[in-house]
C-alpha cells in the first residue's frame, strides 16, 4: 500500500480551499456530497468544482481518499492547528521579516480585542515566562 502524501510545509491553500478543508475538519471527513452539503446556500458551487477542489487537496497531500461505493470519502492528513500553525509562521516570515513581535504588534494595533480577550493572552504571556 503506498504511504500517504503530507503536506509540503510550504503549501498554502487557496481560499476555496481552505473552506472546503474547514468543512472535512468539522466533519471529519467524508464525500463530495457531504462537502456540498456544508457549503452556505449563498455559496453554491458545482459537484465537479467540489471534487476538482478536493481532488487539488489530495494531490498536494492535505486530504487522503478511500474508495467507498461509487465515490471517495476524503479524510484531512493535517489537523486544523497544524495548519494554522504553518500559515502563521509563514506570515511572520513573509510579511514581517521573521519577527513575530511585529505581527503581534500589528494585530494589536489593527484588531479590536475584548476584555477577554486581552485577559486570555496575559494568561497565554504567562504560561510562556512560566515554561522558561
Amino acid at each position: 500500500m503506498p504511504k500517504p502524501k503530507t503536506a509540503a510545509p510550504e503549501k498554502r491553500l487557496t481560499d476555496v480551499e481552505l473552506e472546503l478543508m474547514t468543512i472535512l475538519w468539522s466533519l471529519g471527513g467524508g464525500s463530495v456530497a457531504d462537502i456540498i452539503a456544508q457549503l452556505p446556500t449563498a455559496r453554491p458551487l458545482a459537484y465537479t468544482s467540489v471534487s476538482t477542489i478536493v481532488r487539488i487537496l489530495e494531490s498536494k497531500g492535505f486530504v487522503a481518499a478511500r474508495r467507498q461505493g461509487r465515490g471517495h470519502i476524503y479524510s484531512p492528513l493535517i489537523t486544523r492547528s497544524e495548519y494554522e500553525a504553518r500559515a502563521v509562521k509563514d506570515v511572520v516570515n513573509r510579511v514581517f521579516q521573521g519577527v513575530p513581535v511585529a505581527m503581534v504588534r500589528q494585530l494589536f494595533e489593527t484588531v479590536r480585542m475584548t476584555d477577554e480577550d486581552v485577559r486570555e493572552l496575559r494568561t497565554l504571556v504567562e504560561r510562556i515566562e512560566n515554561q522558561k
